[in-house]
């Protein structure tokens, strides 16, 4: 077994990439904001973690940037490379800017135009392949032995891990913090934490067992690689060790080789032509790292899956009831949250990462038409 990420380590990764990765807002999404939306009543208090604050629009500079600020000067001189379908590209792109390297993106040929023209806007050279994430991380690999460029893995790797662990650090430290409201967060949302970054009309309670009446916390994250899930479910359970929360994951039922890896305890890999099916493109991976898998059997709960009917009136949802724009691939926790509770287990408090922004324009104009919740 390898050795897995820590608790220091995740703490060192927030230290590194502060000034760079922006503390997202956590924010509270009011009930009658929901039911203005057509959604029914809730079981819970529902979250909604918005990485799509993040300067690329997603989560993914945060273990990229964790990942290359650890290169010696010299490996920054050769220049760096990354295969991806577009957020981890960005991400990549987005950090060897800010650390003065060259960088070199795989992206594939049926990525969104959107993530491929922001990729080279921050100044990174693209090159195309196949749809296959066997394909392009070939032809990193070639490219690297070519050329001396150090591959910055988009999820099977510790720092990435680590980085990404930042974002369920902050959802325990926001939880945590208890304090008055000072400013308005999207749509008049109010902060209640100290750190004006936790939004609701509620007071944050802090994790304790004493807080459980009614069954504690549940985080959903999106699983594809599984570097966003096995690092806030790492993070999680280590900040908030004893209290009452679970980590669980939300994918594409069209992409459900990580629920399938979950169930069997063993490593699958799908077909790219099975999961290119979802629109979900951020969650077309075929496979789970081998790294990501260890962290997720050890810290997560379970994974879920839905539709791409619910994925995308959980994005009408998303900017009707809260004010945020989530691709496909950042809607799936809310899917999961509004369609299959009843496989999750009970909570109080359930939070939703939203792991994305980036969208095409297209689709961002069927979202604004339709955002009634009984709209498909």
């Amino acid at each position: 077994m390898s050795e897995l990420v820590t608790l220091e380590k995740i703490k060192d990764a927030q230290r590194r990439i502060a000034g760079v990765a922006v503390r997202t807002g956590l924010y509270r999404v009011e009930p009658e904001k929901l039911r203005a939306a057509g959604v029914g009543e809730l079981p819970f208090e529902l979250y909604i973690k918005a990485e799509s604050e993040q300067p690329i629009g997603s989560f993914k500079l945060r273990g990229a940037y964790n990942r290359i600020a650890q290169l010696s000067g010299e490996e920054l001189g050769r220049g760096v490379i990354t295969y991806s379908s577009g957020n981890h590209a960005q991400g990549v792109a987005y950090a060897a800017r800010a650390l003065g390297a060259k960088a070199v993106i795989v992206m594939p040929d049926n990525a969104p135009v959107v993530k491929i023209d922001a990729t080279r806007a921050l100044g990174a050279e693209v090159v195309f392949v196949g749809p296959a994430s066997s394909a392009r991380k070939a032809k990193a690999e070639e490219l690297a032995a070519k050329h001396g460029y150090t591959v910055i893995p988009p999820y099977d790797d510790p720092a990435i891990i680590a980085g990404q662990a930042t974002c369920g650090l902050e959802i325990v430290e926001q939880l945590g913090l208890v304090g008055r409201a000072t400013e308005d967060g999207p749509q008049g949302l109010k902060p209640v934490s100290q750190s004006g970054d936790v939004y609701g009309t509620a007071e944050a309670v802090p994790l304790t067992k004493a807080n459980d009446a009614g069954g504690g916390v549940v985080v959903l994250s999106p699983v594809s690689g599984g570097g966003l899930l096995s690092g806030v479910a790492t993070a999680v359970k280590l900040a908030a060790a004893g209290a009452p929360v679970q980590v669980w994951g939300a994918e594409p039922e069209l992409a459900a080789d990580a629920k399938e890896s979950f169930d069997t305890k063993t490593l699958v890999e799908w077909t790219a032509a099975q999961t290119t099916r979802t629109i979900s493109d951020g969650l077309r991976t075929q496979s789970l790292g081998a790294l990501n898998f260890e962290h997720i059997l050890r810290y997560v709960d379970g994974i879920v899956t839905v539709s791409e009917d619910e994925i995308m009136q959980a994005m009408r949802v998303m900017l009707a009831a809260a004010g945020l724009v989530a691709e496909p691939s950042g809607a799936v926790t809310l899917a999961a949250a509004l369609f299959h509770n009843a496989e999750l287990p009970p909570c109080k408090r359930m939070v939703v990462v939203l792991s994305g922004g980036n969208i095409e324009p297209e689709m961002r104009e069927r979202v604004h038409a339709g955002t009634a919740f009984a709209e498909g």
